[in-house]
């Protein structure tokens, strides 16, 4: 009978592990702390997140009928750094009406003398709209009875046409952000120069019409038309802006007016301001 083989020794090699899958290759993994994640860089095709979104340019129809005028009113008025942008032209105010239903200016520059249709029947026609849009008398003379009946008519201001480039853009600014274009020197020299045989008679209608604003509205009137701000009226009156913004709609509704101007020109006519 053959002899049984040999048992393995208890002390011998350990077995090899079995194949795994091999790990990949390449550096080693960093061992420092994770940088924090910053903000995302801005899109190339828009504002940076968070960012204020640039201010819709101030629409602006300018109508003169000549038109050297025109062309040096768009030149001062129409670069991209002023905000504004000339929208149409038009060289008499027969042309406004169509022109403010096809391209909605947000400020007409409006010239006081052309020859069908003058700056003054333009102005009354569009300020009855109930969209209408801010106009400034564009004139040669800053004593001009036209121009005063423009105002009365609903035009937030008006400029002269020798006026420096920077002063135009500010006026069409403060336009269309609801601010009168007229220091009440101004209008004072204005209504004193045509004023007239008139006066008396305005005197009246303009007393019988602040007769039906109460004290506090009575005192924002005259204030109004002393040209102060909504801040200053504030400070003075012992009121918040908001306060002052609601009376100052409470007296346009009641007055059945369209602007500051008209308050102004309202409470020089009552004598209000002398």
């Amino acid at each position: 009978m053959s002899p049984s083989p040999p048992e393995s020794p208890a002390s011998g090699p350990a077995p090899a592990p079995a194949p795994g899958p091999t790990p990949a290759s390449g550096p080693a993994p960093a061992t420092g702390p994770r940088p924090e994640p910053g903000p995302a860089p801005a899109s190339a095709s828009g504002p940076r997140p968070g960012s204020e979104p640039a201010p819709a340019p101030i629409r602006l129809l300018i109508v003169d009928d000549d038109p050297l005028v025109r062309a040096g009113l768009r030149l001062m008025l129409g670069g991209g750094s002023s905000g504004i942008e000339i929208v149409a032209e038009a060289s008499d105010g027969a042309e406004v009406a169509a022109l403010v239903d096809r391209h909605r200016p947000d400020v007409v520059l409006m010239d006081i003398r052309m020859p069908t249709v003058d700056g003054l029947a333009a102005t009354e026609q569009l300020r009855r709209r109930e969209d209408a849009p801010e106009v400034v008398i564009l004139t040669t003379f800053n004593a001009d009875e036209h121009v005063l009946r423009a105002l009365r008519a609903g035009a937030a201001g008006f400029v002269l046409k020798d006026t420096p480039p920077a002063e135009l853009v500010a006026a069409v600014r403060r336009v269309a952000a609801g601010e009168p274009v007229l220091s009440p020197v101004v209008t004072a020299q204005l209504i004193e120069h045509v004023a007239g045989s008139g006066r008396d008679g305005r005197r009246v209608r303009a007393g019988a019409l602040l007769d039906r604003l109460n004290d506090r509205e009575r005192e924002v009137a005259i204030a109004v038309g002393q040209g102060r701000s909504n801040a200053e009226i504030s400070a003075a009156l012992f009121m918040s802006v908001a306060t002052v913004k609601a009376h100052v709609s409470r007296i346009l509704t009641k007055l059945d007016l369209n602007n500051r101007v008209q308050i102004a020109l309202l409470a020089h006519d009552a004598g209000l301001l002398d």
